[in-house]
């Protein structure tokens, strides 16, 4: 049965990585304990252009317009399928909204820059 995924690609500054991770097992465990298969907050690491042949590739901070003092993260949440991500996600939003919220708790990276999408699994390995 071919898998769903969720992924997302955010940009954090330097000086936020490790509030963002805080945030990002936070988040793990509850996608975790609500039936997720997966979970992967990935820090950017090699995020050079690459060539291939005659053509050169898009660097990732050059697709998310990342400064010098900002690095790009991927993540992704695996699922059964997208019926399951759904049941998976609203159990996950239905826990966050009973959590006391803070007023001036600010998010670690900017969200108008996040993109995020819902993605079938067509090949895996």
């Amino acid at each position: 049965m071919a898998r769903y995924v969720d992924g997302f690609v955010v940009v954090v500054p330097k000086d936020k990585a490790e509030e963002y991770k805080k945030m990002a097992q936070e988040g793990a465990e509850a996608w975790m304990k609500h039936g997720a298969l997966d979970y992967y907050e990935c820090k950017g690491d090699d995020l050079a252009p690459q060539e291939m042949g005659d053509v050169k590739t898009r660097a990732f901070p050059e697709m998310a317009g990342a400064s010098e003092d900002e690095t790009v993260w991927f993540s992704f949440i695996v699922f059964e399928s997208k019926a399951h991500r759904d049941e998976v996600n609203a159990k996950v939003m239905e826990e966050m909204s009973q959590l006391p919220h803070d007023e001036n708790m600010t998010m670690p990276f900017d969200m108008s820059r996040m993109a995020y999408g819902g993605f079938e699994a067509v090949v895996e390995g």
